[in-house]
């Protein structure tokens, strides 16, 4: 047996041009910078962790990549002994397919993507169970009934995010509006601030987004405005107002990934299925604005003031509810999801039936609008 599982090795090893006692180059590629302290940054501290973890293991990165030279610098790193690229960022989906297809012998994986072929995989580390429950904080803490979202792009992950944040908001305070602004940019710290100033003028007292500088933390801040951190942990630019956010852990998915690919369960020819969806069941995410703080002490009192009264555990405080929601979303099976019917849109159209939970698929092509969200929504199902 022990023979049989050695010989398996080297032939992987050979398949991927290795030789025993070779490392294993995997290589990343960013659409923003690695010190942006928001995606790239989480990823770039994913591939760090993998590398301390896994010894046989070597990485390299490049960063700040525009969408349309993806395809160069893959072809780039492939030539440099790359032997598995991981690209993070959506808009490098068709430019994944295209060099893994000058490139089959190199295993490519494509962070939030849903195409694939023999040697490209998909993952994802989602945070919608993470954003319904700073929604719920948010409403909470809401004084204006109005809560600011900056948007990067309106893809469907991000309208995801933003619908489970509004159905949060709307859980606490039915008649909430969450408003929305969208700066069609991921790194942009310039129109960040603009946009939260915007949202800020127009009533917003209470502050979420997806773009990956601690910009609006700081603008909220300012103003003395609670805000949600987003993918790292921002709370320290904001120590008194960030109440909580979304953090990640790429480092599970890279080290699973990276240790089936050495020991040959993964091959450049067997990825067709393999699409990592973890959640909070699996670790991939954390609640918080810093890492092992999932709320702000800060406050904690006033979440604990504000009682509602939930479907599931009667009336309770919105911190209690928060925690205990959390705990349901990580048990295995799922005990509890934030897009469980009875759900419309906010066109009145109704999206999930009661009884009924969206499959993976509807969640990953969601294009429609919850009730309470307020601004533009391209693409957005009549």
């Amino acid at each position: 047996m022990r023979k049989a599982v050695i010989l398996a090795v080297l032939v992987l090893l050979g398949a991927l041009g290795l030789a025993q006692g070779d490392k294993l180059k995997a290589c990343w590629i960013y659409v923003g910078p690695v010190g942006d302290y928001g995606w790239s940054n989480a990823h770039d501290q994913g591939r760090k962790a993998a590398e301390k973890a896994l010894p046989w293991l070597q990485t390299q990165y490049v960063e700040s990549v525009a969408e349309a030279q993806a395809e160069a610098y893959m072809d780039k790193l492939v030539k440099q002994g790359c032997k598995v690229i991981f690209a993070t960022s959506f808009g490098y989906m068709d430019s994944v397919l295209a060099a893994a297809k000058k490139h089959p012998d190199v295993i490519f994986a494509h962070a939030t993507g849903y195409k694939r072929a023999a040697n490209v995989a998909t993952y994802m580390a989602d945070f919608y169970q993470l954003y319904y429950l700073n929604g719920l904080m948010a409403g909470a803490l809401s004084k204006s009934g109005k809560v600011g979202y900056v948007g990067a792009f309106p893809i469907p992950e991000l309208k995801r995010h933003i619908d489970a944040f509004a159905l949060g908001v709307r859980a606490v305070n039915p008649k909430a509006k969450v408003l929305v602004r969208w700066i069609y940019e991921w790194y942009k710290p310039a129109a960040a601030k603009e946009a939260a100033e915007a949202l800020i003028a127009d009533g917003a007292d209470v502050l979420a987004f997806t773009e990956d500088s601690p910009t609006i933390v700081q603008v909220a801040a300012k103003k003395g405005l609670p805000s949600f951190s987003h993918y790292s942990p921002m709370q320290r630019f904001a120590p008194d107002e960030v109440v909580s956010g979304q953090l990640v852990h790429w480092e599970k998915i890279y080290i699973d990934f990276l240790a089936k690919v050495y020991a040959g369960v993964y091959t450049p020819k067997n990825l067709q299925d393999v699409d990592y969806w973890w959640l909070l069941p699996q670790g991939a995410v954390e609640l918080g604005g810093e890492y092992g703080v999932p709320i702000n002490p800060k406050f904690i009192p006033a979440l604990k003031a504000k009682v509602v009264n939930s479907p599931i555990f009667g009336k309770l405080s919105v911190y209690d509810l928060v925690l205990k929601e959390l705990a349901l979303m990580r048990d295995d099976e799922l005990a509890f999801d934030p897009f469980q019917g009875p759900i419309k849109d906010r066109k009145g159209n109704l999206r999930v039936p009661a009884g009924l939970r969206l499959s993976k698929g509807q969640l990953e092509s969601m294009e429609w609008a919850a009730p309470g969200v307020v601004g533009p929504w391209p693409n957005e199902p009549k």
